[in-house]
């Protein structure tokens, strides 16, 4: 989160704060913006509800906004669903998961902050099930159905799961996050046991924990297929061919944090396959700016989708100018990678490719060494450090001098005993490089990490605003940029070669021009035109 910054900050002009937002990424009409809540799919929508405030554009006030769409890309706003209105949610109606039970009717569960600053948990359902648009909501008279026990702290109780069921017990099981200062300041998930979503069992023990990673938030818990291409139901049964993927957002740091291992019901114990790659310690879904995930299964696509919230990092006085704060990550796709069988793969959903146009395909470009190539459609030191083999890769909301450029790149490490590594990573150290911006309060960052990558395997970058995809999703940064003169028609893209001792060549590179998704208020017309 932004802050109000006693420095100079730049002198933004209407236009530019206009450009800045996006076409095409979920964005509130106006406000502030965090965690994507309960997203399902009911009854021929797809539903997004998502932290709101209603009445600024800074954290605060917490309401659940909603919007729908019928593809995941084209979203229609609808009125507020939840807004703080008894003593159990009387300091926000905070983060929470949808469950779609067997006979087709939808439980929301959700943490309250109390009067008290007391986290709870809440149920909710839709007034009317037969409404696919979900308008309207009522909360159980028997809120709230869970509250801290024996030794979790008051504001360390929060964010339920999506249930998952378990047929020998003929009941559901959901996981809220925690941690446990006693043990080492771990990060911890508690598992409850529930036939009827308001009565509720704690289970002995803690589905994991693991020690000196704090609290959990945002806990997610879902299967993924070892053997296809497809996404599972959260209550798909465990055996051969089916991973489970343990997920937690890291209050301390700030980052979202999986591990991919083995899920006994029996036990209530998940196990991560490699314990040096353990939740809050190893893989993270994204290297940038990326927080409060949450996952959905798709039975349309038979997909699991995935969103995440894109804070801003600007300073909340611009925000309070421009009117809005944050935005939601593309939905992506999450599928287990089965080449490394280590970790995931994350793609945005093929819906998106319906916003493409124009497009220019190049291949066989040569790029040598210390080279920038225009176009005409560890983290090292960032993009312009040079070293033997690397940095190179593509400049991205550049303009005309390269005087503001974003780099998205590729370097390699060699060890000392011969054996090299692949980086992947963002420099946003220059994406608003304006003289009057030498004071400025924006946040400049390089983000990266290693990547994997296989004997025979190419190197591949898909980008969005700006979302990057290496090796088919198998690492992943999202940046957060306000350029100032590479907007409009001034933004440029570049290849560059930065290494010393290599020459680059990009064997083949398709660019899109991406329309508008047209995100609007839901309106009478709407529903005749659509049905």
């Amino acid at each position: 989160m932004g802050l109000l910054r006693s420095s100079p900050s730049y002198p933004w002009t209407n236009s530019m704060l206009l450009w800045q937002r996006t076409a095409f990424h979920f964005q509130p009409q106006k406000n502030w913006m965090n965690d994507p809540n309960g997203p399902t799919y009911y009854r021929g929508w797809y539903h997004l509800f998502y932290q709101y405030n209603p009445a600024s554009a800074v954290w605060g006030n917490i309401t659940w906004g909603h919007a729908v769409s019928l593809d995941l890309v084209h979203w229609f706003y609808l009125p507020i669903a939840m807004v703080p209105d008894h003593w159990y949610d009387a300091n926000g109606v905070w983060t929470g998961s949808a469950t779609i039970l067997p006979d087709g009717r939808l439980a929301m569960l959700y943490t309250g902050s109390t009067a008290e600053l007391v986290q709870v948990q809440n149920l909710a359902f839709p007034a009317d099930q037969d409404d696919p648009l979900l308008l309207t909501w009522v909360k159980s008279e028997s809120n709230p159905v869970l509250v801290p026990p024996p030794g979790i702290a008051p504001k360390d109780f929060r964010d339920p799961t999506t249930a998952w069921y378990v047929p020998s017990e003929s009941a559901w099981r959901i996981a809220i996050g925690s941690k446990n200062d006693s043990q080492r300041h771990a990060g911890i998930a508690l598992v409850y046991r529930t036939s009827d979503f308001l009565s509720y069992e704690l289970l002995p023990g803690v589905l994991h924990s693991v020690a000196g990673t704090g609290m959990w938030e945002c806990v997610d818990f879902y299967p993924v297929s070892t053997e296809s291409a497809t996404g599972l139901d959260t209550s798909a049964a465990t055996g051969p061919g089916v991973k489970h993927v343990l997920k937690a957002s890291m209050d301390d740091d700030r980052n979202d944090y999986y591990a991919i291992g083995t899920y006994e019901a029996a036990t209530n114990a998940w196990v991560p396959d490699d314990p040096e790659k353990d939740v809050g310690i190893g893989l993270r879904y994204d290297y940038g700016m990326f927080y409060a995930s949450k996952t959905f299964y798709d039975p349309v696509k038979q997909r699991r989708v995935l969103w995440g919230w894109i804070g801003e990092t600007d300073s909340e006085r611009t925000d309070l100018r421009k009117g809005w704060a944050s935005l939601q990550t593309i939905p992506r796709t999450v599928l287990f990678d089965q080449q490394t069988g280590s970790n995931l793969l994350q793609w945005p959903v093929d819906d998106v490719e319906t916003l493409r146009s124009g497009s220019q395909e190049f291949s066989n470009i040569s790029i040598p060494a210390g080279s920038v190539v225009p176009l005409d459609c560890s983290t090292s030191g960032g993009a312009a450090g040079r070293g033997v083999l690397g940095p190179f890769g593509l400049l991205v909301l550049a303009d005309d001098d390269l005087s503001e450029q974003t780099a998205v790149y590729f370097y390699f490490v060699r060890s000392t005993d011969g054996s090299i590594s692949t980086h992947f990573c963002h420099d946003e150290l220059r994406h608003a490089c304006h003289p009057a911006l030498l004071a400025a309060d924006i946040v400049k960052r390089v983000y990266g990490s290693l990547v994997p990558v296989l004997d025979g395997e190419t190197l591949s970058v898909d980008h969005s605003v700006i979302e990057s995809f290496a090796q088919g999703g198998r690492t992943c940064i999202t940046s957060r940029v306000y350029p100032t003169s590479a907007t409009y028609g001034g933004g440029r893209l570049f290849l560059f070669n930065n290494a010393t001792g290599v020459d680059v060549t990009a064997k083949s590179l398709k660019i899109w021009q991406m329309g508008s998704a047209f995100i609007r208020p839901f309106s009478e017309h709407d529903s005749v035109s659509l049905h």
